[in-house]
């Protein structure tokens, strides 16, 4: 290819990966010409906003699909504020369980928490025998772990594995995930949370952040994309045709609004180089015959579930499935110093501040069901956790009526639908349904698909990006698309020492590339 021709790159999924994968390279608008398709009629993937009736809910609009994140989200939250958006601050309050025998928090101590306080410090003798084993442990299933250590199953279905599945997005595969997520959790820098305690587990009302309205934000990130010259195709369908040494030959076919093809189809266009920012089975159904065998037991390796999300304004529902309000009969003894301070911050009449509230206002729930003890349903009320609803009530504001609150219920793996109690919800108060496609974080993943990134990346003039190639996270899915675009040519931005780490730690494992301090790859 003469050195002054720009390099055609096709971008397949416009999601946190393809948009983060397309600014990346439009910063070099002499070296690449962008062209990004996506099947859905927006940008943003699952990182989506519905809007509210504000006079009724106390916002005009909510996150329905990614919540937000931890200071870690250091790339994310640069692309939102070169926009004007800021994420906001919000100490995290946690319900896990319903009833006396399964209820605990991070906010006061439980008599749940008392009753495996044995577990509890055995925990974190655990935790760091994980650590110093990390080859052997690390890898090993968390279900495989608790029954190594003979944890008994009431202290692993009710505080182990919602605690994980709540914070990595595992759900009912939380059993199966490597035990070094649970390890990583408490004690690495970049992902940690938690503060271990070994009274009550947690001990800490961890700082995260909740995101600034995504619809807005991605329409707003994809409408600079374009002034820069990166074309999008949205609503259209991609049909790979051929990928050799002279380059990918792609098919882009229009939809229509009922996911239709269009009559018209568009001759087949030439790229130097694809990069496939969709889920790893969609990839794989997309390269069909193409696929190599390392593709093929790569990305056949990424197990999918099926899960639903409810918004809902059900209250009467949301308080018989989790504990939502502080009950004094939920709380244990004030034997120390530090849990009589949780319980008087816990007995205050509730009231707002700019980073949540003082007093016990969950945000995040669990409960378990008595049939299947570790599989879960997970909750969120969004009035007590997303911050546009904080800021239209003002700080020292009291809170609105539960019934006036806005919640989402979290309904995991389709095939356990079964058990879910979805029907239980009053249709009349229903505000939307979504449907995701969500990766199991099964240690049969850490083992197989992550390791063997590096052997697909970059052959065959295709590169591959999105969160299922290492954790579950938005932080994850922008820096995999800058990764790619890194690989391709472009120039790494650094902007913050912990930022750059993760970007260099990502890169040599998902790319096999050493990535130098200071030093852009030459291409």
């Amino acid at each position: 290819m003469p050195h002054d021709r720009k390099k055609k790159i096709a971008i397949i999924g416009a999601g946190a990966a393809g948009m983060s994968c397309a600014a990346t390279l439009a910063n070099h608008p002499d070296k690449f010409q962008v062209t990004m398709i996506d099947i859905e009629s927006h940008t943003g993937g699952q990182a989506t906003s519905i809007s509210l009736d504000e006079q009724k809910y106390g916002a005009s609009w909510i996150n329905d699909g990614v919540q937000g994140g931890s200071a870690i989200f250091r790339h994310t939250f640069r692309f939102f504020r070169r926009y004007g958006y800021e994420p906001q601050q919000v100490k995290l309050q946690v319900s896990f369980g319903k009833g006396q025998d399964n209820f605990w928090t991070n906010v006061f101590p439980s008599p749940l928490v008392d009753q495996h306080s044995r577990g509890i410090k055995k925990l974190g003798r655990v935790l760091k025998c994980i650590k110093y084993l990390m080859p052997i442990l690390g890898i090993l299933p968390v279900k495989v772990i608790l029954r190594l250590f003979r944890f008994s199953d009431d202290f692993n279905n009710k505080m182990v594995l919602p605690l994980l599945a709540l914070f990595l997005g595992t759900g009912n595969q939380t059993p199966n995930v490597p035990s070094v997520l649970l390890e990583r959790l408490f004690d690495d820098p970049q992902m940690k949370l938690w503060e271990y305690d070994p009274d009550t587990l947690l001990p800490n009302l961890p700082e995260m952040y909740t995101f600034p309205n995504l619809g807005n934000f991605y329409r707003d990130w994809a409408e600079d994309l374009q002034r820069k010259g990166v074309e999008i195709h949205l609503q259209s369908s991609v049909t790979i045709l051929e990928r050799s040494k002279k380059g990918v030959v792609l098919q882009i076919q229009q939809q229509t609004s009922d996911g239709e093809q269009a009559e018209s189809v568009s001759s087949p266009e030439t790229f130097d180089e694809l990069v496939l920012c969709c889920p790893a089975d969609e990839a794989k159904k997309m390269l069909d015959r193409s696929a190599t065998w390392r593709e093929k037991y790569v990305l056949g390796g990424v197990k999918f579930f099926n899960d639903i999300t409810i918004t809902h304004s059900d209250s009467d529902y949301f308080q018989k499935i989790f504990e939502a309000r502080y009950d004094p009969a939920l709380c244990a003894q004030a034997t120390t110093k530090d849990r009589k301070e949780q319980i008087e911050f816990a007995e205050q009449q509730p009231r707002c501040e700019k980073d949540g509230w003082v007093g016990f206002r969950p945000m995040y729930f669990t409960h378990s069901f008595e049939s299947d003890p570790d599989k879960i349903e997970m909750g969120f009320d969004c009035s007590n956790y997303q911050h546009q609803f904080r800021e239209r009530l003002g700080v020292g504001s009291q809170p609105l009526p539960l019934n006036e609150h806005v919640f989402q219920t979290i309904f995991l793996n389709d095939q356990q639908k079964d058990m879910w109690t979805w029907n239980d919800i009053d249709p009349s108060k229903i505000i939307t349904r979504k449907w995701w496609h969500q990766f199991g974080h099964r240690w049969q993943h850490y083992l197989r698909v992550i390791p063997g990134m590096m052997f697909i990346n970059g052959k065959n003039r295709t590169l591959y990006a999105g969160s299922w190639t290492m954790v579950n996270m938005h932080e994850i899915a922008c820096i995999s698309g800058i990764a790619a675009a890194y690989q391709l040519g472009a120039e790494y931005d650094h902007f913050d020492d912990c930022a750059e780490d993760f970007f260099a730690k990502y890169l040599l494992v998902c790319h096999g590339t050493r990535y130098k301090r200071g030093k852009n790859k030459q291409t």
